[in-house]
């Protein structure tokens, strides 16, 4: 679609919208964007964007404009929102942001992928045979690398993004992680390759996207009042498959992963690598005696493997951290990138803050901050890291059921400390599965309340104990964001180290 002239619908106000409003407005395109919101923050910015010609409608975001050729939405709208429907009604299409990104790439820049200076060190000759993938692209439009999955996206496409790094190529971690695509991909740096984060969400609403090579590093319950159901949350996450050139990569722990593979139209040629904790069989990566290796990227993949890197490059080295390392190899093998470049960024890469963090150890029993862990799936991975643990949890339950979690972890537990509004969910599941682990119920909801949570849970612990913050639900019952949780957590254990 030309967009220079046209009327084009941008939903929400929030900072995608806003990065789309301005985008859209310098290629020409008459810009409204609409907003339920009619707050402090919205009016300013609504004025901001007014002085740059665009128009803000606040307090109605469920009417279409009259002449909207386009609508462009932040990810957060729900497809169910009235101003789809009516858009659906007349045949008018909504894109993403990231819809947006993957159209416009490579319109602002003209230098070829190899930016003049021939193939970067450390990539092989894979790299160049199969970075076009038979579909070609624009000059200075740079292939992506895409992630997605319930937990980890984050984690694996920030070791991606090292692992390129290492192998000499001009990179960057963007999508759903902080950098938006759209910036990404009309910014003035050029990028051989993009390292790309994708929700859910994004995903629902990027129909024509087509990745270099993509991983869905697990599938479990999430969002789903967003989407609708586990089916439609499913669909959305395997949409980043369609049209991979080069590999499609699946958790081979999670059969929903691999099914999203097999359901993939997909270029010809490209084709299915699996990881896996355990031994690798040909054309995947695993772990052998302490080593991730690759059986993918190799010649004579039945008879040979190749050494990337050792467990113990990886920090921290917990079971799912492990899976996101082989996801992350596997696509920077896909593209082409060297083993010594694989054990090069996992060594160079250290995970964000509230990620499975030792936060301190007092008394001989380890303080560990996962805060991330926001819903039951990524508490049970961060549970599975360690034999005896005090388990912080509770918060926002978001629709969750805790009974597989619990009964999967009751061995670990040495004790549980709960806080937040749906924290009865979890003692239910507690006595019905853990019935002899003791567990103290905090009733309080005040931010202030975590130093009470560490000093419960410090009684219960004993020496080489994990008292562990893994919540399993949201945290904006009590905090701003799980950030600030994890924060008030830190805050709470550096304080008992220090009267200890």
């Amino acid at each position: 679609m030309e967009l220079s002239g046209k009327h084009v619908t941008v939903a929400g106000l929030g900072v995608s919208g806003v990065s789309a409003a301005r985008v859209l407005a310098g290629l020409g395109a008459h810009v409204t964007v609409v907003d339920g919101g009619d707050g402090e923050r919205q009016r300013e910015t609504a004025a901001a964007l007014g002085g740059e010609g665009i128009t803000v409608r606040l307090g109605d975001g469920d009417t279409l404009p009259e002449g909207t050729d386009l609508i462009v939405t932040s990810p957060g709208w729900k497809p169910t929102s009235p101003l789809f429907a009516a858009a659906a009604d007349v045949g008018i299409e909504v894109w993403g942001d990231v819809e947006l990104a993957w159209r416009l790439r490579g319109t602002a820049r003209s230098a070829s992928v190899e930016g003049g200076g021939g193939r970067r060190a450390g990539v092989s000759a894979a790299r160049s045979a199969s970075v076009e993938g038979g579909g070609g692209r624009r000059a200075g439009a740079a292939p992506w690398l895409a992630v997605t999955g319930t937990n980890g996206k984050t984690t694996t496409v920030q070791m991606l993004a090292s692992i390129l790094k290492a192998a000499g190529l001009r990179t960057a971690a963007v999508g759903n992680i902080g950098v938006s695509v759209l910036d990404a991909v009309l910014g003035e740096e050029e990028y051989d390759v993009l390292a790309v984060e994708l929700s859910s969400y994004q995903l629902h609403w990027a129909p024509s996207v087509r990745a270099h090579s993509a991983a869905v590093l697990n599938i479990a319950p999430d969002h789903l009042d967003w989407h609708g159901s586990m089916a439609a949350y499913a669909a959305d996450k395997g949409r980043i498959y369609e049209g991979n050139t080069v590999a499609c990569v699946y958790n081979t722990a999670d059969p929903a992963t691999e099914e999203l593979v097999r359901a993939a139209d997909v270029e010809e040629g490209c084709r299915a690598i699996g990881f896996t904790l355990g031994t690798p069989a040909p054309s995947q990566l695993g772990v052998v005696e302490g080593i991730l290796v690759d059986r993918a990227f190799v010649e004579d993949r039945y008879k040979n493997a190749q050494e990337l890197a050792e467990v113990t490059d990886v920090q921290p080295p917990a079971p799912h951290n492990i899976a996101n390392a082989l996801a992350a190899a596997a696509l920077a093998r896909a593209y082409g990138v060297e083993p010594r470049a694989v054990r090069d960024g996992l060594r160079a890469f250290r995970p964000d803050a509230h990620r499975i963090e030792r936060v301190a150890t007092v008394d001989g029993v380890d303080y560990v901050d996962d805060s991330k862990a926001t819903n039951t799936h990524a508490a049970e991975a961060s549970l599975a890291a360690y034999e005896h643990i005090v388990w912080i949890a509770g918060g926002l339950a978001k629709g969750a059921t805790f009974d597989e979690l619990v009964a999967k972890s009751a061995k670990r537990l040495r004790g549980v400390v709960l806080i937040g509004a749906d924290r009865a969910l979890i003692a239910e599941a507690l006595r019905r599965h853990a019935p002899e682990v003791p567990v103290v119920d905090l009733e309080r909801t005040d931010t202030e309340a975590m130093t009470a949570v560490v000093d419960a849970a410090a009684a219960l612990a004993q020496p080489g104990d994990t008292v562990l913050l893994a919540p399993a639900c949201a945290s904006m019952d009590m905090f701003a964001n799980y950030g600030k949780r994890g924060d008030a957590f830190a805050a709470a254990v550096r304080a008992l180290h220090n009267n200890r």
